[in-house]
């Protein structure tokens, strides 16, 4: 699994994101961090935009990664 691909499958679920991160923080293809900002965010809890960032990467991803470490931002423009 690469960057590239996972940042799609965001971009997909959340197409209003003004920014998707995504980096391999070992560089072993199994432990990455996203940075996410969408105004979807917008009203909901931490935990809420955590699940809606998980249901874009779940079904797609399964068990080919081993760690996903999300940071979630509301973006207002």
């Amino acid at each position: 699994m690469d960057t590239k691909t996972i940042e799609s499958f965001i971009l997909e679920a959340i197409p209003d994101a003004s920014l998707v991160r995504v980096e391999d923080v070992r560089g072993d293809g199994a432990h990455y961090t996203a940075t996410i900002a969408s105004p979807s965010f917008a009203g909901k809890t931490r935990v809420e935009q955590h699940r809606m960032v998980h249901a874009a990467v779940k079904e797609k991803i399964g068990d080919k990664i081993h760690a996903l470490s999300i940071q979630t931002i509301v973006d207002g423009t």
